[in-house]
């Protein structure tokens, strides 16, 4: 009988605002759903049927993001013989698996830690006991044995006093093949940066628009594309004031576009900026990276990871418009270093495979679950 994981989790692969952290989940369940029984509890989404089923993973939705955490729990105390381990994915939300399943059966698998993001996203008070509740939250989880995607969270966690020797980092993956050299598309002749993601100040979009104008001092012809939803409020209320006018022009918003048109325009574009101020790992970064193109970002946690600390894209010596500015700069006075820049990022971008990732997950659940290897893949 195969063993059956249950996975906690407050979005799931078909959530509207699914991101870097489910694909992620997907795609490592996903490789091992021939050996394993997988459920993934989330809560209901609008438009979607309350089970369904999507490359051998059963997803379950129940309740609200508030009531999902006591649906989880009825869940598996209803279940609780047939579960082999629970996954509890720490994502702002998480399910407080301590206090219900023994540390034997619960795993935390965390892509980042939240700090700063509460008071950059939400007001007080919520932001306040967000903040000051995360630190106690994940100590909870001492004596859980703790999956996350880089160093930089790594490091976080045994700060916070998780032992390193329960943590385990799975290394991150792409959802195509990078592209040989030769399918590169030109870069645009004027300069173009791109931002691709959410509307967000933790995201760094402000930043950006900030960083973007000092460059138009100096090239005026560069131009900047937004790729993503387009909030039209937050435009209006936060970023057209930070633009004049005459620069607005210059920003190109493309909302939501098909998986070719992101990486044609990523390769187009000079360099990506992704000013974020806390990342798991910064997928974009390495899809990017596999069509061409360096990313600057800046230094913060997974991000650093994903650019090698400045060998394969360009971080910023402080966090904040000017710094970035001056990376942008560097980009276009400085072709030599561009050039090894983009070539040892893509080097690396070649290495970032699901089939990886999930080969990893699965070599931890064989030990953390005392499967004889015998019974392992044999492809």
């Amino acid at each position: 009988m195969k063993p059956t994981l249950l996975c906690l989790s407050w979005r799931d692969i078909h959530h509207p605002n699914a991101g870097g952290a489910e694909v992620f989940t997907h795609e490592m369940l996903k490789y091992v759903s021939s050996r394993f029984n997988i459920i993934h509890l989330s809560p209901q989404i609008e438009g979607r049927e309350d089970e369904e089923w999507t490359d051998g993973v059963r997803y379950i939705r129940k309740g609200t993001n508030v009531t999902s955490i006591v649906e989880a729990r009825r869940y598996y105390k209803s279940h609780e013989k047939q579960i082999d381990l629970v996954i509890d994915q720490m994502n702002t939300h998480h399910y407080f698996t301590p206090l219900y399943v023994p540390a034997s059966k619960r795993v935390l698998f965390i892509h980042q830690l939240t700090r700063e993001i509460w008071r950059i996203n939400l007001s007080p008070p919520v932001s306040w006991l967000g903040a000051l509740s995360e630190t106690t939250r994940l100590r909870l989880y001492q004596h859980n044995d703790v999956l996350t995607v880089s160093q930089s969270t790594a490091d976080d966690l045994i700060d916070v006093g998780i032992p390193a020797h329960r943590i385990e980092i799975l290394p991150e993956g792409l959802n195509f093949t990078p592209w040989p050299e030769t399918k590169w598309r030109s870069k645009e002749l004027n300069p173009t940066f791109l931002y691709v993601g959410r509307m967000s100040a933790y995201k760094g979009i402000d930043d950006a628009f900030k960083a973007f104008l000092s460059i138009k001092r100096d090239f005026p012809t560069a131009q900047l594309w937004i790729i993503g939803k387009k909030n039209e409020a937050y435009v209006e209320q936060h970023l057209n004031p930070l633009i004049p006018s005459e620069v607005q022009r210059d920003i190109h918003y493309f909302g939501f576009v098909s998986e070719e048109e992101k990486l044609e325009r990523m390769s187009r574009a000079t360099a990506l900026l992704f000013p974020s101020r806390r990342e798991g790992w910064g997928l974009t970064v390495s899809e990017a990276a596999a069509v061409g193109t360096p990313t600057i970002v800046y230094d913060a946690p997974g991000l650093r990871d994903a650019v090698q600390y400045g060998k394969l894209g360009y971080m910023t010596m402080q966090n904040t418009p000017d710094a970035l500015a001056l990376e942008m700069r560097r980009c276009l006075n400085d072709s030599g270093h561009y050039e090894r820049v983009r070539h040892d990022a893509h080097a690396f971008a070649k290495t970032l495979q699901w089939s990886r990732t999930g080969s990893c997950f699965e070599h931890w659940l064989t030990r953390k679950l005392n499967i004889s290897t015998q019974e392992g893949r044999t492809s």
